[in-house]
């Protein structure tokens, strides 16, 4: 049982999150994440917008993007940032996790 006072149930399926008994947990269907593509310093970043959870949640998730696009990046800000133009590979594994994922911006 994870530290975090967290329980929940998993799933084949959705290999996820199906009950938690915290209050505010938000499951990943419920979630409209937004990915957008900009330039920081003249080169391309992939930014997701709008997480909700808590701090530990999306640093992990944002070290699994990096790990499975196979690029730097970090967590700031209530944002994943990776580098480069990763948005189809990011909205795809986001996808297969269950979250509701829009492209956002040019």
């Amino acid at each position: 049982m994870p530290s975090s006072n967290r329980s929940f149930v998993m799933t084949k399926k959705h290999s996820g999150i199906v009950y938690s008994t915290n209050s505010n947990f938000i499951k990943p269907d419920q979630q409209d994440l937004r990915v957008w593509k900009e330039y920081h310093g003249g080169k391309a970043v992939t930014i997701v917008r709008e997480y909700v959870g808590s701090a530990t949640d999306l640093e992990s998730l944002g070290k699994e993007l990096k790990i499975k696009c196979g690029v730097g990046g970090t967590v700031k800000n209530g944002e994943i940032i990776i580098q480069g133009d990763q948005r189809e590979k990011v909205m795809k594994l986001l996808e297969e996790k269950g979250f509701k994922v829009k492209k956002a911006g040019g």
